[in-house]
C-alpha cells in the first residue's frame, strides 16, 4: 500500500523490568531506532504490562498529551494538581502535561497485573495550564462500529485534547466491515490491532501490528476474525 507504514507487532522496542513489560512502537528510554521516532505527532505508544503492586514512582512531563487506555486491571493515579483517582478497565484517562506536572501510577491489585496504552501526543499549544480527565466509556459503542474516544473538542464524545486529534476504539465481528473518513484534511491515521485480526484498506494486521498512513481520505476496516483495535487520527505536521 502506498503512503503507508507498517509495524509489525515483533519489530517494535521491548524492555523487560520485571515489574514493567514494556513494547514501544516508538523510540523511547533505551530503545532509539532513527526510523521510528514518532509519526506526525505521535511520539509515544506503549504497550505496558505492570506487576501486581507495582508500579511508575514521581516523575515529571510537560508540553505532551499523555493518554491512558487501560486493557485488563486497573491503575491508581495520583498527581501535583492533587488528583487521585483510580484509572479502570473500559476507562480513558488525559493528561494535557502543560507547563509541567508530576504524577505516578501504581497497580494497586496485589494479586493481577495491568496492562495498558501510553500514548503521548505533541500538543498544537504549548504552555498550557495542566488539566486532568477520566470518562468510563459506554463499551456497548464500540460494536461494530467507531466509538469516539477523544476528540479536540470538549463537548463532543470522550475525553479532550490540545490537539486537533481524534480516536476511536472498535470492537468487530467476524466479516464485518465499515469505512472511516478523516476529520480534517492533511491528517493521517495509525491504527492499532489490539486483538484479533483486521485488514485495513486490504492491508493484513495481526495482534498488536499497526500500520500508518497518511495522504489517505478514508480508511476501511473488515474483521478477518473478532477483532478489537484503536484508531487514531491525527496531525502529519507536530
Amino acid at each position: 500500500m502506498k503512503n503507508a507504514v507498517l509495524h509489525k507487532a515483533n519489530t517494535r522496542g521491548h524492555a523487560d523490568h520485571g515489574w514493567l513489560n514494556a513494547y514501544h512502537s516508538f523510540s523511547f528510554a533505551s530503545w532509539h531506532n532513527p526510523e521510528r521516532v514518532q509519526f506526525g505527532v505521535l511520539r509515544v505508544l506503549n504497550d505496558d504490562t505492570v506487576g501486581a503492586g507495582m508500579g511508575f514512582g514521581t516523575h515529571s512531563h510537560d508540553n505532551m498529551e499523555i493518554i491512558t487506555i487501560p486493557l485488563e486491571g486497573d491503575l491508581a493515579h495520583k498527581d501535583s494538581m492533587g488528583n487521585e483517582a483510580t484509572i479502570k478497565t473500559g476507562d480513558v484517562q488525559v493528561m494535557s502535561a502543560g507547563t509541567g506536572i508530576q504524577h505516578s501510577e501504581f497497580n494497586p491489585d496485589k494479586d493481577q497485573q495491568t496492562k495498558l496504552f501510553q500514548i503521548w501526543l505533541f500538543p498544537k499549544l504549548q504552555n498550557v495550564i495542566p488539566r486532568y480527565q477520566q470518562i468510563t466509556l459506554n463499551q456497548s459503542l464500540q460494536k461494530n462500529d467507531f466509538a469516539q474516544i477523544l476528540s479536540p473538542n470538549a463537548d463532543d464524545d470522550g475525553v479532550w485534547i490540545h490537539q486537533d486529534a481524534w480516536f476511536y476504539l472498535s470492537d468487530f465481528d467476524q466479516d464485518f466491515t465499515e469505512k472511516l473518513s478523516l476529520k480534517k484534511e492533511g491528517n493521517g491515521f495509525y491504527i492499532m490491532n489490539i486483538e484479533g485480526e483486521i485488514e485495513v484498506n486490504g492491508e493484513k494486521l495481526e495482534k498488536r501490528d499497526a500500520i500508518g498512513i497518511w495522504e489517505t481520505p478514508a480508511l476501511e476496516i473488515r474483521a478477518n476474525t473478532n477483532a478489537k483495535f484503536l484508531v487514531m487520527e491525527i496531525p502529519m505536521e507536530q
